[in-house]
């Protein structure tokens, strides 16, 4: 081996044991600047406010939040949640379902409506009713914005 020929096989050598810097899935998760969790999106017709605390990242959260700002109404269903339907269905493909709790704000698939939900009992976990963020409203607070215009929108 001609003494070039050496020199180049250390170089290839040495440069192959540099350790290399790397990084774990969670802390490139967590690093990650397009992740929509913790987005928190406000619901208010000016004198009443509720916002919601995004807690998924899916296709159907990313498509919500793509429409705002956006106005809304609510309206009381079946004595469980304060209901709005939007002016489009969400893009949902790939978007998990959810067993939803009180303080869940949802999206509901068949009708594309969001649901706020307040009185869960006997409901269970539906492909169908997607997860969007939680909120920390009562029930009378939920009622003060129903029938109303109500102005939905990303707080910076």
């Amino acid at each position: 081996m001609s003494r070039f020929n050496r020199q180049i096989v250390a170089l290839l050598l040495a440069a192959n044991s540099v350790a290399m810097p790397t990084m774990s899935f969670t802390q490139t998760k967590d690093r990650n600047p397009t992740s929509v969790i913790g987005t928190v999106v406000r619901f208010t017709d000016g004198a009443t406010t509720v916002d919601v605390t995004v807690g998924e990242d899916s296709p159907a959260v990313r498509d919500f939040l793509s429409m705002l700002p956006l106005t809304l109404k609510l309206e009381e269903f079946a004595g469980r949640e304060k209901i709005s339907y939007l002016p489009r269905k969400l893009k949902h493909i790939g978007s998990p379902g959810s067993n939803p709790e009180d303080g869940d704000l949802i999206y509901f698939v068949p009708w594309g409506n969001l649901g706020f939900y307040y009185n869960t009992a006997g409901i269970d976990y539906s492909d169908q009713t997607l997860h969007i963020g939680t909120y920390k409203a009562s029930p009378a607070t939920l009622e003060k914005l129903a029938d109303r215009p109500v102005t939905v929108e990303v707080l910076p």
